[in-house]
């Protein structure tokens, strides 16, 4: 193809595994927080859908989506995981009665 040209390899120079290590933490912990956003949202929607208790339903929907920012703002994963499991403990709770 380029028969005429000269072949030239590009190499790198150093070594950024640094930076590849902070990357992939950061993808883990995004998808961390996208999980736990999409099945406290899951859960919500059962609880209003299928529970027929809009209310708490709405409640864990909006602190769904503000665990979500939080966690994505300040690096944590604490406050998504507390939502998660009174996500949980709402969907026991409504779904014993």
């Amino acid at each position: 193809m380029a028969d005429h040209g000269e072949l030239e390899y590009a190499t790198a120079t150093g070594n950024d595994y640094k930076e590849h290590e902070g990357t992939y933490g950061g993808f883990l912990h995004l998808v961390v927080i996208a999980i736990a956003n999409v099945v406290t949202l899951l859960l919500g929607l059962t609880v209003g859908g299928v529970l027929d208790h809009w209310l708490p339903a709405a409640i864990m929907i909006i602190f769904s989506v503000i665990g979500t920012l939080q966690g994505l703002i300040s690096g944590s994963k604490g406050f998504s995981a507390f939502i998660l499991v009174l996500a949980f403990l709402t969907l026991a709770f409504y779904g014993l009665h």
